[in-house]
């Protein structure tokens, strides 16, 4: 077996030997899977697709007066403000105003947005207001923190009803009449480390045009028992500086009757660490196979399995006819990931890490099943220890990191009900 760190020392030395997925299936359609293995170092993969869970975080920096920021828009689009006084998050599907993903495409294109805040005001917070422009040179902080991209396989998507439906696949034609699909085959990242023995929580990767890290499994991460997934599975949590993305690999993105989106590109390597890694990348279009679902049915029933070969000729047959295909994957953005990825790899410029933890092998993805009743439980309002309120009693003191009270010296005044962060009420709840 191979190692990340000899790897990287191939890297160092420029002997490093390096392949983008597709190169890699041709090679070894020509010479064989063992031939990889002896051969080929590192396997770039790519993807360009829209990719609905996103969104960035922001520190605009602090105002004079300062502020805590309570009501917050982007070119008029609400940004989420609920996480410290000049904080903010703004996620790619916000619907209002131009759509979020649009602020987040001309902040990374570099051009001025308009912040509008608005706040009650406080005593270390006095300012109640604040109009002007910003752009990603100014403020402190822009990073994407995506809770799920690069789908282990997605399904193709069709509609058998009678009418035509707006999805975020795209426009669906009645009665089975066109199917679209989003993965871009071959070259998908989690199609050619299935089991994810190279991915994991550290992975550096290739995100929107510069450098970024695999955190944490994706929302609705469901491992498949398949080798190969043939379904939507794995998913990935992701961050990046977006101050460092560019357009070109970051685009805004609206679907007519279902709203505003983002295509994210992201390029993962595989490094080849032993030869059943070297199979699984090496696998071809003409073997990984996907679902097409019926998307006019809440459950989206399966019609038929297809390979990404056959989505990729530009028709399938269903239900005895032969109907259009289309990707909503860039494939050619895709293949400009991988090959850009290659490219750094082989200057030095890209080096492996080795996950400091694996992704989760099982998970317990459910769908939302709301109770008709609701369950009241009481919750007892408890000290967290924090110990502000011994700065201003005399019957409060702490003791080995612990608030302890002392009966005898309480007056009833009331004081640590006053600055009690967690609200706790008088009389005491912890008697020593």
């Amino acid at each position: 077996m191979r190692s990340f760190e000899e790897i990287n020392e191939k890297i160092e030395k420029g002997k490093v030997v390096v392949l983008t997925a597709e190169e890699a299936v041709k090679l070894s359609k020509e010479k064989g899977v063992k031939y990889v293995y002896e051969n080929v170092d590192v396997v770039t993969t790519g993807t360009f697709s829209p990719m609905c869970s996103s969104g960035v975080f922001f520190n605009f920096g602090h105002t004079t007066p300062p502020m805590r920021m309570e009501e917050i828009k982007l070119d008029g689009v609400t940004v989420h403000a609920g996480l410290a006084a000049v904080d903010g998050f703004l996620g790619a599907t916000q619907e209002d105003g131009i759509g979020g993903s649009y602020v987040i495409e001309k902040l990374i294109s570099g051009q001025d947005v308009f912040l509008s805040a608005n706040a009650k005001g406080t005593d270390c917070y006095p300012r109640k207001k604040i109009e002007g422009y910003i752009n990603k040179d100014i403020i402190n902080e822009f990073y994407f923190f995506n809770p799920r991209n690069v789908y282990q396989n997605y399904s193709a998507a069709t509609n058998g009803s009678n009418k035509t439906i707006y999805t975020y696949m795209g426009k669906l034609l009645p009665n089975y009449s066109n199917v679209t699909y989003a993965t871009s085959g071959e070259l998908s990242p989690l199609l050619k480390d299935p089991k994810l023995k190279t991915i994991g929580i550290g992975t550096r990767i290739f995100f929107g045009g510069t450098q970024g890290y695999v955190v944490w499994q994706g929302t609705q991460y469901n491992p498949s028992t398949e080798d190969i997934p043939k379904n939507p599975s794995r998913t990935l949590a992701v961050i990046g500086n977006a101050k460092e993305m560019s357009r070109e690999y970051i685009r805004a993105a609206k679907f007519k009757g279902y709203g505003v989106t983002i295509f994210i590109g992201i390029g993962i390597p595989i490094p080849i660490l032993d030869e059943e890694i070297a199979y699984y990348v090496t696998r071809s279009n003409s073997e990984l196979i996907t679902t097409v679902r019926d998307y006019s049915k809440h459950d989206k029933p399966i019609i038929r399995e297809v390979t990404y070969q056959e989505l990729k000729s530009g028709k399938i047959e269903l239900n005895g006819k032969y109907v259009k295909t289309a990707p909503i994957t860039s494939m050619n953005v895709s293949r400009k990931i991988a090959n850009e990825l290659k490219k750094q790899i082989l200057n030095k410029e890209f080096f492996l890490t080795k996950p400091v933890a694996s992704l989760p092998s099982k998970s317990d993805y459910k769908k939302l099943n709301t109770k008709s009743t609701k369950q009241e439980k009481v919750i007892k309002n408890e000290c967290v220890n924090c110990g502000l309120c011994t700065g201003y009693c005399n019957a409060l003191y702490i003791e080995n990191d612990t608030v302890k009270f002392e009966r005898t010296n309480c007056t009833n005044c009331g004081l640590c009900s006053d600055v009690c962060p967690v609200g706790i009420e008088l009389p005491w709840g912890l008697i020593n």
